[in-house]
């Protein structure tokens, strides 16, 4: 079971990407665990990884590719897996394509976890943190007893400059633009499914799981 997992900011997917893998024990692959390991590793490519990362530059396709398939070909990928952080870019989908096209493991499901604009702007810049000891809340979610007070030691709680609206708004404006040809590249190779992550945890991952019992049958 090959699954490419894609959502917005806000919108669950590290909730539901636990999920998955906890029920069909696939590894969970991320674009900065997979940097991590091979610099822990010290591979040729790890290495090349860690002298732009250190240098505080984007790390090239060339360089990110080799990784994905080094860590895609190790035998804990075998049975499947759950990439999360990549492809991000339609460059990088067809370099994934090619390197699965050589193991024999096509993606046989991108799984988009989709959330209205406007909902995940309240759920990002709902963030509220202690000044005193750093607890954090959240107005819909866990928010305090009191407005604005931290529940364990009376500290005023306050908005990061990276959770207004505003700049919650154009983070959001900007992975929509960079996600949508990606969307459409899976779109068009009819293994897309969009599924509602405006429901409530359990019901989101439910439908998550039928998906994925359906691919088994």
């Amino acid at each position: 079971m090959n699954i490419v997992l894609m959502g917005l900011p806000g919108a669950g997917k590290g909730t539901q990407a636990d999920k998955i893998v906890e029920k069909y024990a696939i590894p969970h692959i991320s674009t900065g665990d997979m940097f991590r390991a091979a610099i822990k590793e010290g591979t040729e490519l790890g290495l090349q990884a860690k002298a732009f990362m250190d240098q505080g530059a984007l790390v090239p396709d060339e360089v990110t590719i080799g990784i994905v398939r080094e860590r895609l070909s190790q035998p804990d990928c075998e049975k499947g897996f759950l990439l999360d952080g990549f492809p991000r870019t339609v460059p990088q989908a067809e370099a994934l394509d090619s390197i699965l096209e050589e193991l024999g493991r096509p993606v046989e499901h991108t799984i988009n976890v989709q959330v209205e604009k406007e909902e995940l702007i309240a759920r990002l810049s709902g963030r509220r943190i202690c000044k005193t000891c750093g607890t954090s809340y959240h107005l819909v979610f866990n928010p305090p007893k009191v407005d604005g007070i931290c529940d364990k030691d009376g500290g005023e709680l306050y908005t990061r400059a990276d959770d207004n609206p505003e700049t919650v708004t154009n983070r959001l404006e900007v992975n929509m633009n960079q996600a949508q040809p990606l969307l459409d590249f899976y779109k068009a190779k009819g293994v897309l499914t969009n599924i509602n992550g405006q429901q409530e945890i359990s019901k989101v991952f439910a439908d998550l799981d039928a998906l994925l019992q359906g691919s088994r049958s």
